[in-house]
Parts: C-alpha cells; sequence; structure tokens
C-alpha cells in the first residue's frame, strides 16, 4: 500500500509539471505571436501551433484569446523568480529603514517589471477600442495599479516620510505616473535608456518630489 501511495504522489506532481511546462510554452508562443503580429490578427491556432500543443489544450487552459493576455499579464506583473514583484515591494517595507533607500529599491523594481509589462500593456491599449475583452482588461491594469500606489503612498505617509508640502494625493499621481508604461515606452524603448537609466530616474525623481530632503 505505501509503495502504490508514493507512485500515486510522484504521478502527480510529475503531471503538475508536465502542466506548468505546457502552460509556459503556450503563453511564450502567445507573447511572441501577439507583439508580432497584433492582436487582433493572432489566431488561437497559430499560438497552438507554435506551442505545439492542441488548440483544445489551449482554450481549456486559458479560456479565451483574451484569457492568454490576462495571464501573459499576470506573469509579467509578478516579474521573474518565485516571489512575485508586489509581494517584494511589501517585503523591502519591512527591512529598510532609509527612505531614501527605499526608493532606490522601488525604482529598480519599477524597471524590472516594466521591462516585461510594458510591451503587453502597450497590446492591450491598442486592442481596447476594437475588442470589449480587452478594454476591461485595460481598465483592470489601471485600477490594479492605481490601487498598489495607494498602497504604497499610504506607507510613505503613515511612516511621516512625505514632505509637508506634498499631499497624499500628489504622492499617489507621482507615483502613478513614474510607474505608467508610457513612460517606459518613451524612454526606454523610444528613446533607449538602458534599463538600469530608468531605474534610477524613477528612484531620484520620487525622492525629489515626495521625500523629506
Amino acid at each position: 500500500m505505501e509503495s502504490v501511495k508514493r507512485r500515486r504522489t510522484y504521478d502527480a506532481s510529475g503531471r503538475r509539471a508536465r502542466a506548468e511546462r505546457t502552460r509556459g510554452a503556450v503563453l511564450d508562443a502567445a507573447l511572441r505571436s501577439f507583439l508580432a503580429t497584433g492582436y487582433a490578427a493572432t489566431t488561437v491556432s497559430d499560438i497552438a501551433q507554435q506551442a505545439g500543443v492542441s488548440v483544445e489544450t489551449v482554450y481549456k487552459t486559458f479560456g479565451s484569446k483574451a484569457g492568454l493576455v490576462h495571464a501573459i499579464y499576470e506573469q509579467g506583473l509578478a516579474g521573474p523568480g518565485p516571489v512575485s514583484a508586489p509581494v517584494r515591494s511589501d517585503e523591502m517595507r519591512l527591512h529598510v529603514k532609509d527612505p531614501q533607500e527605499l526608493m532606490y529599491h522601488w525604482g529598480t523594481l519599477t524597471a524590472e517589471v516594466a521591462g516585461t509589462l510594458t510591451p503587453v500593456l502597450m497590446l492591450i491599449r491598442a486592442a481596447a477600442g476594437s475588442d470589449p475583452a480587452m478594454s476591461a482588461l485595460l481598465a483592470e491594469t489601471s485600477t490594479r495599479r492605481l490601487v498598489r500606489m495607494e498602497h504604497n503612498a499610504r506607507f510613505l505617509l503613515e511612516r511621516g516620510f512625505l514632505r509637508p508640502d506634498t499631499t497624499f494625493g500628489t504622492a499617489v499621481d507621482v507615483m502613478w505616473t513614474c510607474s505608467s508604461p508610457e513612460l517606459y515606452d518613451l524612454l526606454v524603448l523610444q528613446r533607449g535608456w538602458s534599463g538600469q537609466q530608468f531605474a534610477r530616474f524613477v528612484a531620484e525623481t520620487l525622492r525629489a518630489a515626495l521625500l523629506v530632503q
């Protein structure tokens, strides 16, 4: 009986690993296709063929073409590594006591996430005008980013880190702007800044606009 249980546990683990590999292959293929040909021109059949899976597998896993974009967005938002970017951001606040240093870390994290997420967000924005599902996803991404910036700004306010002449609303707006895909697109994708340059710019802008000097 113990031997049978061990085999069943191993088989379940193997199935999960295969499912994760398949999911990753589909998302990689979808991202390449969407960025190369656009949302409207990309078909689920194209993605399935590139990923080496059936169309049914794609629909079963992601539900729709819009579901694929949503999953790509979530993957980009989390960033690389086993711990998601929002969780890492919150953990920094627990360990970093100097607000100047915290801005440096937030700038680095912003550049890291923007590097993978900005092309996806620009794709969503381009498709939103003609696709209701993409329009809804665009609104969701904007709301989630705003809520996140309110979360960060509230932390600065409660810790007494904000400049006396900077209101909570202004802090939210500054952080909202610095984390926008449009800013990353302008400076990095269009003007050729490095990710390190962008991270430093975000950190220095946050320090100058928000913190007690």
